[in-house]
């Protein structure tokens, strides 16, 4: 006998319905019985799953590799269940590092969504917080909140970001420690219907478990984003740019590259996130070029970015000098491509 895919079946995460509607406990299969594999993965969506994930993301090949992993072994004690094995529910408590721009709370986003589509929880959503949302500034305002917070991230994913600040030893009257117990308490208590991640500097981090061993015992996934390199920023920002319908011009691309190589060395750089601010500083000096010019545009001037916009960039040394784009914006109206 073989399963058909997707068919309900004993296994974490699985709601079973209410005796009234259906007594019948879920069919276990036999030693000869056999599933396909491939086929599950199929009506769980991993693969359309995993897809979006390498689509979305440039580089980071460790961290994509830990989320196949996971998702690999939610599916195989998945089957487990449905031949009546025995398949203890895994912790998926994490930790996330590493710099700003990374990736982590789009990962976060798409970790939820995963777990949902595999049965691991009900809904899957996120629910991204700082110490802010968490910790009080008065006696007995602390614990209210958090417990808001666990509230509606009950079910899906809660992203605390810079965790470490929630433990501040220095002051005395700080009540971060009340909100770390509660967490605590919640992480052991609902371990079935909420997955903690906790995201932040690595070296912060380790000095924050060291500090609060319990936390640390309950994180049974460490997942560290490395920076992008030149070549992989390019790439996220060519994505970007594609996306919202805009493109470099050849000379353009070149001084991007420049660019880019010259923003990593300046302070608060954030990866993929000053690639968003650089893409949206060009389409402000776009604008102003084009008004500024008047005249007709065709749909073409409208999409492109030239050298000179790029080179507007304060990172330049020479300001606003730039070389000329090869191919200048036609003063006439061109026929839409």
């Amino acid at each position: 006998m073989t399963r058909p895919a997707g068919a309900p079946a004993a296994g974490f995460g699985m709601q079973r319905p209410a005796a009234a509607e259906d007594p019948a406990e879920p069919e276990i299969l036999g030693p000869d019985d056999t599933v396909d594999i491939t086929r599950e993965r199929q009506a769980l969506h991993i693969p359309a799953l995993l897809g979006e994930l390498d689509r979305d993301f440039v580089g980071l090949t460790p961290v994509k590799d830990r989320v196949r992993e996971i998702a690999a072994l939610l599916l195989v004690d998945r089957l487990r269940g449905q031949f009546g094995l025995s398949s203890a529910r895994p912790s998926l408590h994490m930790c996330f590092t590493g710099s700003p721009g990374t990736g982590k709370t789009t990962l976060a986003t798409h970790m939820g969504r995963l777990l949902a589509e595999l049965g691991y929880l009900r809904r899957g959503h996120l629910v991204s917080v700082t110490r802010d949302d968490l910790v009080g500034q008065y006696v007995g305002h602390t614990a209210p909140k958090t417990k808001e917070v666990l509230k509606r991230a009950l079910g899906g994913v809660l992203l605390i970001d810079e965790a470490y600040y929630l433990y501040r030893p220095d002051n005395e009257r700080d009540y971060g420690q009340e909100c770390i117990e509660i967490l605590l308490q919640f992480m052991e208590e609902h371990r079935a219907d909420l997955v903690v991640i906790l995201a932040g500097y690595a070296d912060r981090m380790n000095v924050f478990f060291r500090s609060n061993p319990g936390m640390a015992s309950r994180i049974a996934h460490h997942i560290d984003f490395p920076d992008f390199s030149v070549t992989e920023l390019i790439q996220i920002a060519e994505l970007m740019l594609d996306k919202e319908q805009y493109r470099l011009t050849p000379a353009a691309a070149a001084a991007f590259s420049e660019y880019v190589g010259l923003r990593m060395s300046q302070p608060r750089f954030a990866n993929a996130r000053s690639m968003r601010n650089a893409i949206d500083r060009l389409r402000l000096r776009q604008a102003r070029r084009l008004v500024t010019a008047g005249g007709q545009v065709s749909r073409a001037d409208l999409m492109e970015l030239s050298a000179a916009d790029v080179r507007g960039s304060r990172v330049f040394s020479g300001g606003l000098a730039a070389a000329p784009d090869p191919v200048p914006r036609a003063d006439s109206a061109a026929p839409s491509a």
